[in-house]
C-alpha cells in the first residue's frame, strides 16, 4: 500500500492492492462482500480494512468457496460462530476431495490412452478419437 495512510485509496489502488480489477471491486460491492465507502470529497476512500476483507474474499474464493458461502463466512466472523465454520470448511474439503478423485481417474485414464497411443503407428491415436465427439 505504499505510504499512503489507512482511508487513503482510491478503488484502482484498493483493486491494485488485492490484485483484482475496480470492476471487480464493484461487483463484490453489489453482492455486499465489501462496503461502499461515504465519499470523500468526490472519490471513494478505502482503507487497510477493505484491504484485507478484498484479499480475504480473493483467498476464499481460490480455496473453492462461493460467493454466497464467502457472504456466510464474513458474517459468522462477527458472530464468533466456530462450528458453522467448521461445517462449511468440512463441506468445501469434501468436494475438493471428490474433485481430486475426479482428477486421479481422469489422470490414470488419460495416461492409459497414452500408453496405447505409444503402442501402436497405424490408424487414428486413441487419445484423439476418446476426444472426438463423432
Amino acid at each position: 500500500m505504499n505510504s499512503e495512510r489507512p482511508g487513503d485509496l482510491t478503488i484502482a489502488r484498493l483493486g491494485a492492492a488485492a490484485d483484482v480489477g475496480v470492476e471487480t471491486v464493484r461487483y463484490y460491492q453489489r453482492r455486499g462482500l465489501l462496503a461502499v465507502p461515504a465519499r470523500a470529497g468526490s472519490v471513494r476512500r478505502y482503507g487497510a480494512e477493505d484491504v484485507r476483507r478484498l484479499r480475504f474474499i480473493r483467498r476464499a474464493q481460490a480455496a473453492g468457496f462461493t460467493l454466497e458461502e464467502i457472504g456466510e463466512l464474513i458474517a459468522l466472523d462477527r458472530t464468533h460462530d466456530r462450528a458453522r465454520v467448521r461445517e462449511l470448511a468440512g463441506e468445501r474439503l469434501g468436494a475438493l476431495d471428490a474433485k481430486i478423485a475426479d482428477l486421479r481417474q481422469s489422470r490414470a485414464a488419460l495416461e492409459r490412452l497414452r500408453a496405447t497411443c505409444a503402442a501402436g503407428s497405424q490408424g487414428p491415436c486413441p487419445i484423439l478419437e476418446a476426444f472426438d465427439p463423432r
